[in-house]
């Protein structure tokens, strides 16, 4: 029983190309998992699901072997890979980068799986769908409304007052989630953090403009 020398050699061509293939897509758009990560990703799962099926056939012929578990193999590689999927994620501020970059390394994982076992079928589909959601989704994400949530940091004398600065960032309907201040008692400098969420980028240069021309503003600092 088992498969063929032929037949393992098509599995591990198959998880090279759709390694590459969505490789490519990760190494255009510059990210940390490209071509050459994703094809040995990819192969290296089809070359452990071959394993595995190779275990399970030695265990129906020999009852010796009914001890070991072939889907180990296939569950360590999946654990394997999410140590790999957790190295791109970066939280910066606000924003986490990398998880979609991470999802698609767990994704190809599992069409390397799915190949390694002959679902041919099961991994080409899976494959356009990943795609799918790279390419055309991206272009979709672009158009659709994103909520930015950002610091805004004012350092101001004490003449300024808080309601003014609040009724500029409220005139531009941006939702404050936090406010935090600090103050020196020599000097009388107030320093002013806001927790803002929006959706329109392009009002940070207004707004700061306007903060700007309130008076008595010594520094403005916006953080993502």
């Amino acid at each position: 029983m088992g498969i063929s020398q032929y037949e393992m050699v098509l599995r591990l061509l198959l998880g090279a190309v759709i390694g590459g293939i969505i490789g490519y897509e990760r190494q255009v758009n510059g990210r940390p998992a490209g071509f050459r990560t994703l094809i040995l990703v990819c192969v290296s799962c089809v070359l452990l699901m071959i394993v595995s099926g190779y275990y399970h056939s030695l265990g129906v012929l020999e009852p010796a072997y009914l001890r070991a578990d072939p889907g180990r193999i296939a569950a360590g590689a999946i654990t394997g890979v999410g140590f790999i999927g957790a190295g791109v994620v970066l939280k910066t501020g606000f924003s986490i980068q990398g998880l979609t970059t991470a999802a698609t390394i767990w994704m190809v994982s599992a069409i390397g799986l799915a190949v390694g076992e002959g679902l041919y079928l099961a991994g080409i589909v899976t494959t356009g769908i990943t795609m799918f959601s790279l390419v055309i989704l991206r272009r979709l994400e672009r158009i659709i409304p994103k909520l930015h949530s950002m610091v805004f940091t004012i350092v101001a004398g004490d003449i300024i007052k808080e309601d003014d600065i609040i009724d500029v960032l409220t005139k531009y309907d941006v939702y404050i989630s936090n406010v935090d201040y600090e103050q020196c008692s020599i000097s009388k400098i107030t320093t002013f953090k806001y927790a803002v969420s929006f959706y329109n980028k392009k009002l940070i240069k207004p707004i700061i403009d306007e903060l700007a021309n309130l008076g008595d503003v010594s520094q403005i600092c916006v953080k993502s």
